[in-house]
């Protein structure tokens, strides 16, 4: 028989028998000219591919496996997957007429292996009671597969996705058969699997000859795929590093494939690490920020990846090194995929669910506005996720008006509670300022700060100590009004303790996350956030032991929250605000030595490093602490490390991860890089679990 006759009755038979049949001598004398990818392969009525939308049988898992109706349904999957690449097959052999004679002769080979997967596991099936097509079939991988353009795209595709899938599918199963007493699958899979590795390497060999040759495997690999195909694809439940390293794929190819993540089908939500918003607010989109700003905002872009879920999205400038995906990996943490922002363009033709960006401001509208209209479950526009009414969010004078305002709706003032006088004065001129700092120290407070409208972390603010401004400090003040802009003067407060309540609000309405302590230098500057348990429902205990007296502070100090939290619901929901919002507050002794809370000493309407300690705490054991913590260069010196990277080495030493026993694992204590060590040039994040 000719390969063509053959390849044509394989693919346009409409029994099984003509689609298994496998003749005699076959010989490729006429190849024939090429045919046109015809929409569905031929089939028999019950073996036809389930409309797209239309429901499916779940997957069944290894847990199930006892019963041999599910063995039988499990089997079903794996038949309809072998004949479809049977199919496939016959489709490139009548596709590519010209391809060369060899790669077309191991075609057929591959194919008349894949003709006797299928007819074995439908004996199988059979067995367990399930005849083929009792069950819905998928023809995801035709719709994958058959647009190919040439031969590249088949071993692109079939041999070095599917198929290397199959390398952990088939040997996964085949011990979950075998530990269900079913030796008889257990070793059909396990002779399958015995071939995969040989189709692997066939289309291996293949991709090489093929592929641009100043390029990497991976590389070739990851740009050859046409979306949605993905390398996420060509893995299966656990990576089978053996079996990929029998079919020849390099070390770095697998080293590259255990670390990738992209989704399956799962919407995912995109997030970017913008920490620079509040001077974007205040300069414009046009800004640029000093080259050390510019470096740690660098250093630290893959932070988001803590707030996502398996599957999301994180832009980066580049994707962080295999190695440092593998610690988080190795961490039990789950990966996002790293897409850099240079090819953005390619998420416009993919579904999305909601963007995250590390907060809404003028460079992330500018960036993320193209990616709104593949929005699935968020409709926002540009101009709904960033407004005037969203950028007086982030001001210092907001902030002093708002704790004013709250203040003056109590009605009987816990004595533990700040004053108005503390709230701070919004001025516009130089002289209101001054006039605001006399006032201030007629109050009994000699040291006060005057901080700018917009500005992050402690930066952007004077502290007047002096018993006159300096000509200096004048001239700041001068800078920050001369465009209109206000200041906020306060006492500075003789702190105690800092904490934060994080949020986060919805259309449905405002939601606490938790609480957390901070830490803050002498100049007021983020050092470290730390949490403990029962932090999602409890005030910090930094903050309860600053009042030994007062035993039922605590329950207090939450009702007062609850009252701010319904009021803030309010005043976002008409600003029209969606997503992370913080509330840093303070302990302070006053004058007269005692202690007092100001609830609201800054808001926060992004993501914070108190979030991100948050979602880190998900993974941590019943009764474990988290602490993350921003080491500058100027402590790595202080601490005798030339590098980050030795720096990191020596603390995973010292602080070893540990985990539970029992699944789902979480973590007991150790210490994790939050971003590349060996990437870092200004600062490294890092998170510490302990017990309390």
């Amino acid at each position: 028989m000719e390969l063509r006759e053959f390849a044509a009755q394989v693919l346009f038979g409409t029994t099984l028998e003509h689609k298994l049949q496998s003749p005699g001598p076959i010989t490729d004398l006429n190849p024939g000219p090429a045919v046109t990818t015809p929409d569905l392969p031929g089939r028999p009525p019950d073996l036809r591919f389930k409309k797209i939308g239309e429901g499916r049988d779940s997957f069944p898992g290894v847990a199930h496996l006892e019963k041999e109706e599910h063995r039988g349904k499990l089997l079903h999957f794996f038949a309809n997957h072998e004949l479809l690449a049977t199919e496939l097959m016959a489709l490139v052999l009548l596709k590519f007429p010209d391809a060369p004679p060899a790669f077309r002769l191991g075609v057929l080979r591959t194919l008349q292996d894949e003709q006797a997967h299928t007819r074995l596991y439908i004996e199988r099936m059979r067995d367990c009671g399930i005849h083929f097509g009792a069950l819905p079939l998928s023809g995801y991988f035709w719709r994958m597969v058959s647009p190919m353009a040439n031969p590249l795209d088949y071993v692109t595709s079939l041999s070095l996705t599917f198929e290397q899938a199959n390398l952990d599918f088939a040997r996964h199963y085949s011990t979950a058969f075998a530990r269900v007493g079913d030796l008889a699958t257990a070793n059909l899979l396990h002779g399958i699997y015995q071939d995969e590795i040989a189709h692997v390497a066939y289309g291996l060999r293949w991709f090489r000859k093929w592929k641009n040759p100043g390029e990497s495997d991976w590389d070739a690999f990851c740009r050859q795929l046409k979306f949605p195909l993905s390398p996420q694809r060509a893995k299966g439940l656990t990576l089978n590093m053996e079996g990929r390293r029998a079919a020849g794929l390099d070390e770095t190819f697998i080293a590259n494939l255990n670390v990738y993540s992209q989704s399956k089908g799962r919407t995912p939500n995109v997030f970017w690490f913008n920490p620079l918003a509040e001077a974007f607010i205040a300069h414009g989109p046009g800004h640029q920020p000093p080259h050390i700003l510019a470096q740690l905002a660098l250093d630290l872009e893959t932070l988001p990846q803590f707030l996502c879920r398996q599957d999301d999205i994180v832009l980066v400038e580049s994707p962080p090194s295999v190695a440092f995906r593998v610690s988080i990996q190795a961490a039990g943490l789950p990966l996002p995929e790293f897409v850099p922002r240079s090819k953005l363009a390619h998420l416009t033709i993919r579904k999305l669910g909601r963007l995250r960006p590390w907060a809404w401001a003028p460079d992330s509208v500018a960036l993320l506005t193209p990616l709104m209209k593949q929005l699935a479950t968020e409709t926002r526009t540009p101009e709904q996720s960033f407004h005037p009414g969203i950028a007086e969010l982030y001001s210092k004078t907001w902030s002093a008006r708002w704790l004013r305002s709250f203040l003056g709706e109590i009605e009987n003032p816990e004595p533990w509670l700040c004053t108005t006088e503390v709230a701070g004065q919004t001025c516009s001129t130089v002289d209101e300022a001054l006039q605001a700092v006399a006032h201030i120290r007629a109050g009994h407070h000699h040291r006060v700060v005057i901080k700018a409208d917009f500005g992050a972390a402690g930066s952007n603010t004077i502290r007047l100590f002096e018993p006159q401004p300096t000509p200096t400090q004048i001239q700041w003040l001068k800078r920050q009004l001369c465009h209109g802009q206000a200041v906020v003067v306060e006492p500075w407060l003789d702190r105690v303790t800092d904490f934060s309540a994080q949020l986060e609000m919805s259309p449905e309405g405002l939601r606490l996350c938790g609480y957390t302590s901070l830490i803050t230098n002498a100049r007021g500057q983020f050092v470290a956030n730390t949490a403990t348990p029962g932090h999602s429902r409890q005030i910090p205990a930094s903050v309860l032991a600053a009042f030994p007296e007062k035993p039922d502070l605590a329950a207090r100090c939450l009702a007062l929250y609850t009252k701010l939290f319904e009021r803030l619901e309010m005043d976002l929901k008409k600003a029209g605000h969606i997503g992370p919002f913080g509330v840093d507050a303070l302990v302070y002794k006053g004058a007269d030595g005692l202690c007092r809370i100001k609830p609201v000493v800054e808001f926060n309407p992004r993501h914070t490093m108190g979030r991100l300690t948050l979602e880190l705490m998900r993974h941590a054991a019943q009764g474990i602490s988290g602490r993350l913590e921003i080491i500058t260069s100027s402590r790595l010196r202080s601490e005798g490390f030339a590098t980050f990277s030795l720096m990191a080495a020596a603390r995973r030493a010292q602080f070893p991860l540990e985990w539970t026993a029992a699944e789902p694992r979480r973590i007991l204590g150790g210490w994790l890089a939050l971003n590349d060590p060996e990437r870092a040039g200004a600062a490294l994040a890092a998170f510490r679990y302990s017990k309390p």
